[in-house]
C-alpha cells in the first residue's frame, strides 16, 4: 500500500515545476539602492602616516562610521565650546586610563566626570599607592576583602567633609588627595578635577562599595553628598545642548542617573533634544542602550554604541579628537 506522505511529497514536487519563472520581474542592479559602496571602504596603511590618516581611512561602514562619527562629534563640541560630559564605572581605571582622561580634561575637551562609587575608590588607592584592584576572588573567602584601612578611613573623612562643608563627593575626595599631597595625586582624575575647577560628580549607591562595610562610613552624609553631585549633573546636562555624553563601564549606575537628571532639567524647562549620547563597553547591556543610547536621543540626537576593551577604544578616540581639533 503507498505511503500517503511519500505521496504528498510526490505531488508538491510536481506543482513546484509548474512554476513559470519566465515571469520573474527583475531589475537593474545600477537602479537598485544599496547599503554598502565601494566609497565606503577602508584604505590601505602607509608607513609613516599620521592618526588622522588612519581616521579617514577607517571604512563608512558599521562600527567604522560610529568610531567617526564619535571622534567629529566630541571634536565640533569642544570646537564650540559644549560640554562633553565622561561618565565612567571604576573598569576604567583600573584600565590606566586616567592620564588619557586628564589630558582632555586639561585641554578643555572633557567638560564634566561623572562616576559610581567605585571610581572613587580606585582613583584614591591609585593617588595614594599608585597601585589599586585586589584579587577579589582570593580575599573573598577568608573575608578580608575589601578592608583596607587607609582607602576605607580617608575616604569616609572626606564623606564626612562634604557632609561638614555642603560640598559634593566628588570635590571633597579631590580636596583630600590635593590637601594630603598624595604621592601619585598626579595620576587621579578627581584631583586633577579640584585642581582644575571642573566637577567631577560620583553617584552612590549604598551598599555597593567596600568604603560602606567600615564602621566609620556615614550613610547619610554620603546621600547628602552624592545628591549634591546628583544636582551638579543635572545643571550641566541642562546645558548639553549641541554637547555629547559618554557612558563608558558603567552597566546600571551611570545610565539610570543620566535618565533621571536628563528628565529633570526637561521637565523644568531646558531645551535638550540635539546632542550625541556614546556607549563604550565590552557587550551591549540593556541599561546603557536603553537609557543612554536610544531613548534619550529620540528626535535630533544621535546614540551609538560601540563594542570594545577601555584600553583601546579610549586611547584611540581620544587621539582621534585631538587630532581633528
Amino acid at each position: 500500500m503507498p505511503n500517503k506522505n511519500m505521496a504528498d511529497k510526490k505531488g508538491a514536487e510536481q506543482n513546484h515545476s509548474k512554476l513559470d519563472y519566465s515571469k520573474l520581474t527583475t531589475y537593474s542592479i545600477k537602479n537598485r539602492k544599496s547599503l554598502v559602496s565601494r566609497d565606503d571602504f577602508a584604505g590601505p596603511w602607509t608607513k609613516g602616516e599620521g592618526i588622522g590618516t588612519f581616521f579617514d581611512r577607517l571604512p563608512a561602514i558599521l562600527a567604522g562610521k560610529d568610531l567617526r562619527n564619535v571622534v567629529d562629534a566630541i571634536a565640533v563640541a569642544a570646537q564650540k565650546k559644549r560640554h562633553v560630559c565622561f561618565g565612567m564605572g571604576g573598569h576604567v581605571v583600573k584600565t590606566g586610563m586616567a592620564p588619557i582622561l586628564i589630558d582632555l580634561m586639561e585641554k578643555g575637551i572633557i567638560t564634566h566626570l561623572a562616576m559610581n562609587g567605585s571610581c572613587i575608590i580606585h582613583d584614591f588607592e591609585v593617588a595614594f599607592t599608585g597601585r589599586t584592584s585586589e584579587d577579589v576572588a582570593e580575599s573573598l573567602g577568608s573575608g578580608s576583602f575589601g578592608m583596607a584601612q587607609e582607602t576605607s578611613e580617608l575616604l569616609n573623612q572626606a564623606i564626612a567633609m562634604a557632609h561638614e562643608q555642603n560640598i559634593g563627593l566628588g570635590r571633597a575626595v579631590g580636596r583630600l588627595i590635593e590637601d594630603m599631597n598624595l604621592p601619585f595625586k598626579d595620576s587621579s582624575l578627581i584631583a586633577a578635577g579640584a585642581r582644575l575647577d571642573l566637577p567631577v560628580t560620583v553617584h552612590v549607591a549604598i551598599g555597593t562599595d567596600i568604603i560602606h562595610m567600615h564602621p566609620g562610613f556615614d550613610g547619610a552624609a554620603c546621600g547628602a553628598a552624592t545628591l549634591h553631585d546628583f544636582k551638579t549633573l543635572a545643571s550641566t546636562l541642562a546645558d548639553l545642548e549641541h554637547g555629547v555624553f559618554i557612558n563608558a563601564g558603567s552597566a546600571v549606575i551611570l545610565p539610570e542617573v543620566f535618565l533621571k537628571a536628563l528628565t529633570l532639567v526637561r521637565n523644568l524647562g531646558h531645551k535638550v533634544d540635539d546632542f550625541t549620547t556614546v556607549n563604550l563597553d565590552f557587550i551591549r547591556h540593556y541599561r546603557p542602550m536603553t537609557n543612554v543610547v536610544n531613548r534619550p536621543t529620540q528626535g535630533r540626537g544621535k546614540g551609538y554604541a560601540i563594542v570594545g576593551h577601555h584600553e583601546i577604544l579610549i586611547p584611540l578616540i581620544a587621539a582621534g579628537v585631538i587630532e581633528a581639533l
